[in-house]
């Protein structure tokens, strides 16, 4: 019964005795593979009609191949399909169900190619199919983030670098700061949807096929958007994939970045938000706790886009030419990172149309950490005082304060020309956050007029 069992196998005339058990199950993919079917069906049906275009499948041949193939997808599609593990992959186990039904024109597909370009076809259309919804994802979570921050254009908050209050910012520039990082991360998207754009099927094994093949004929049928010039190259590459995986690790990062703001605004401490009940958890012990485990979730995922990018930069770096079994390795890796990177971003979509935005706890907290110090300095220069030495001036002020446990927030015109003749009359309005951000004039500020010509120019991005 095994050697019966390997003659079906494509490969099977070459050899006497059976595979083993263990060889099988390293052999199989059908488990994960499987979600291809719709573009192996698709290419399978293009690569028949160009047969029958080279004479090699006659009109009759082509209609069994094309009706068979259909009713085969009807019932994957209706879960009535039974895979087989002994088939090996996807490929074979359509194909032999396709030939059981048809007879010798189902033995004629394969005529002109390989399981090593086909399999590069599937992967290929699965990644520009799929990325539609994923480039939706990201849309949305713009134009949300867009329209968060119109609807909070007033709200300021600090700003942070080291964590530590800066400078006074608009809430709405904070938000947009992440849209336009999703912007460049759908353009990643696009540039690997592009490389994933190049035909493939025709190269057979690796070295080109004896038959006249229509490659072009092929390539519009499936609309892609040229040809893989070198056989063997089309063959071995998997940089369309590589392409896509770093897509999803730079995004899922950018992900894992804005999660960790949500997690510490989230915090009593903080204060600054209130997440949804839908996306938010209790504790098992403690009835207080309102935990933030959506967006940990998400930052906790990002680890895993990152290591299937490294596993497939690993898993092709001692790869001679031109295909080897090895390269089995990399769908699980591809669809892992697609699954991740589309589950977060539906995740943050839900977070964020959820939010409440607690401006007045953000105000308040822009009164701390002597978040104005830096205007006090720059009107110092405006009145000539040089940079470094205005800057020494407004740090002496900082430290006096802290000394006397007080800020300068409190202080009168008076009280800073104790540290400087400069200071005028105007102080209170240099000193103040609210005044502050209006007095960012370059492009790209947190100035309201720069903001809200940033949510135009997202708007006509998108």
């Amino acid at each position: 019964m095994g050697k019966d069992k390997d003659r079906k196998k494509p490969w099977g005339g070459r050899f006497t005795g059976s595979l083993s058990n263990i060889a099988e199950k390293l052999s199989a993919s059908i488990s994960y593979d499987s979600r291809l079917w719709r573009q192996d069906i698709r290419g399978s049906q293009a690569h028949a009609k160009m047969l029958n275009r080279i004479g090699i499948l006659s009109d009759g041949e082509l209609a069994d191949i094309l009706k068979g193939l259909d009713r085969i997808g009807k019932e994957i599609e209706a879960g009535a399909f039974a895979f087989k593990e002994s088939l090996e992959d996807i490929h074979m186990n359509i194909e032999t169900v396709l030939t059981e039904r048809i007879g010798d024109a189902g033995r004629k597909l394969h005529t002109a190619r390989s399981r090593n370009d086909q399999v590069s076809l599937d992967m290929r259309l699965y990644i520009r199919d799929e990325a539609a919804e994923i480039r939706a994802l990201l849309t949305g979570l713009v134009n949300l983030l867009v329209g968060t921050a119109e609807k909070n254009i007033d709200v300021i908050m600090p700003g942070y670098t080291h964590l530590q209050v800066a400078q006074p910012v608009r809430f709405s520039q904070h938000l947009l700061a992440y849209a336009w990082g999703f912007l460049r991360d759908a353009e990643r998207l696009d540039a690997a949807v592009r490389a994933s754009s190049k035909l493939p099927l025709g190269s057979g094994a690796l070295a080109g096929v004896n038959y006249p093949v229509d490659r072009e004929f092929v390539r519009n049928e499936l609309g892609f958007d040229e040809i893989v010039p070198n056989t063997m190259d089309a063959v071995s590459d998997r940089d369309f994939i590589f392409d896509f995986c770093y897509f999803a690790a730079v995004c899922a990062v950018r992900l894992s970045r804005f999660c960790e703001e949500l997690v510490l605004w989230s915090t009593s401490e903080f204060g600054f938000i209130r997440l949804g009940d839908g996306v938010t958890t209790g504790s098992s012990i403690m009835p207080q706790k309102r935990n933030p485990d959506i967006a940990e979730l998400i930052r906790g995922k990002s680890g895993r886009s990152i290591g299937n990018l490294v596993s497939l930069l690993t898993l092709l770096k001692g790869l001679p030419m031109t295909y080897n079994r090895d390269l089995q390795e990399d769908k699980e890796r591809l669809f892992d990172s697609m699954d991740t990177i589309r589950l977060a971003l539906a995740g943050m979509v839900e977070m964020i149309s959820t939010m409440t935005v607690k401006d007045g706890r953000m105000r308040q907290a822009v009164y701390s950490n002597f978040s104005t110090a830096t205007d006090l300095a720059d009107y110092l220069v405006r009145k000539g005082v040089p940079f470094r030495r205005a800057h020494e001036i407004v740090g002496t002020i900082v430290r006096t304060c802290e000394e006397q446990g007080t800020d300068f927030f409190a202080m009168g015109a008076a009280d800073f020309r104790k540290f400087a003749p400069e200071f005028g009359d105007d102080i209170a309005d240099i000193v103040n956050p609210e005044t502050s951000v209006e007095r960012k004039v370059s492009a790209g500020s947190t100035a309201k007029k720069e903001v809200l010509a940033q949510i135009e120019s997202i708007r006509k991005k998108i």
